[in-house]
């Protein structure tokens, strides 16, 4: 529903700073998130060009009560990466595209049909689907009808790996030592527990738990226990971060160190790294958690490794299970 707080938007919700170095959001101390401010200072600078200022209006509202709130949570939780800020102009220049597109059609958004929605996406389905981020916000606060939108096509970069190709890649990081401590602990994370980068650079030190006898991981609650070979080189890699020529005081608390003091290691080098050992972190994951969810029932699952219910019900019910079912060996699909 759109209130009088929505409609009495102000500019100083978007800082008009050209300055990343001086940038202040809302009258608060300038964020300390380099990708943060230079993609403020990215979207005013997009904002302006836009002649229909019904358009930059609508843009705006997105932009204040949703893609700013969720871009400010992730960066409280860690540095934000390339890739998450690609997404967001993404979703600014194909939600300003789909507006434009429309107008052209002699059609607001707030009249909006199921055939202007298909036609847009099957122009060119991959270029324009970041707008459907805005779409789905338009919807769920009434600023246009309530229409489907098309499900989401897996090409084969994005397909989930076979569960012998996993295994397969599992066991070479495990076995191989000539590759990086930092990687192999990684891509198990990936390949074992369906971890993302972004969660997994976040996990500290104090996150490993290493009792003598078992090691395990707060990934969610209870924490994960991890197998061998698995434990023994976690416990090598622990040690290992004590001595990297970057680690300080400030640093060391993050089990994934970055180069900058006090801060973890950015999600796309992790990427870079996982990808240079052969390990496809999307895929290794996706392929993980499907599993999974085939071996325990997916509430278990979810609190075990962090997901949040509704990830976890889309990916159960994309394996063929149910929240209630407990499916040991069930492989339909």
């Amino acid at each position: 529903m759109v209130g009088d707080e929505q409609e009495t938007w102000g500019e100083h919700a978007i800082c008009r700073t050209a300055d990343p170095d001086e940038l202040f959001v809302d009258g608060a101390a300038p964020r300390v998130d380099r990708q943060f401010m230079l993609y403020q200072r990215w979207l005013n600078e997009r904002l302006a060009v836009i002649e229909d200022p019904e358009h930059r209006r609508r843009l705006q509202h997105f932009v204040t009560w949703h893609q700013m709130r969720r871009l400010r949570s992730k960066a409280e939780k860690g540095p934000l990466g390339r890739s998450q800020i690609s997404q967001a102009k993404q979703e600014i220049t194909q939600a300003g595209a789909f507006l434009a597109w429309l107008a052209d059609r002699d059609r607001t958004i707030e009249h909006c049909q199921q055939a202007d929605l298909d036609a847009w996406h099957t122009e060119k389905l991959a270029t324009r689907r970041p707008a459907q981020t805005f779409l789905r916000w338009c919807m769920k606060t009434s600023r246009m009808p309530r229409l489907t939108l098309p499900p989401q096509v897996i090409n084969q970069e994005e397909a989930p790996l076979h569960q012998h190709r996993r295994l397969a890649i599992l066991r070479r990081i495990l076995n191989d030592d000539s590759l990086p401590l930092r990687a192999r602990i990684a891509a198990a994370l990936v390949l074992l527990y369906a971890q993302s980068v972004t969660r997994i650079v976040r996990l500290t030190v104090d996150d490993v738990i290493d009792d003598g006898a078992t090691v395990t991981v707060r990934l969610g609650d209870p924490p994960s226990p991890l197998p061998e070979p698995v434990a023994d080189l976690m416990r090598a890699y622990v040690r290992s971060c004590q001595h990297l020529p970057y680690a300080s005081s400030r640093s060391s608390q993050w089990l994934f160190p970055g180069r900058q003091p006090g801060q973890p290691m950015n999600p796309v080098s992790l990427q870079v790294h996982l990808r240079k050992i052969g390990v496809p972190p999307q895929r290794g994951r996706t392929s993980a958690i499907r599993q999974l969810v085939l071996q325990a029932p997916a509430p278990v699952i979810a609190k075990a490794l962090g997901y949040h219910d509704k990830t976890a019900t889309r990916l159960v019910t994309e394996a063929g299970g149910t929240w209630s079912r407990y499916a040991p060996g069930d492989h339909t699909r």
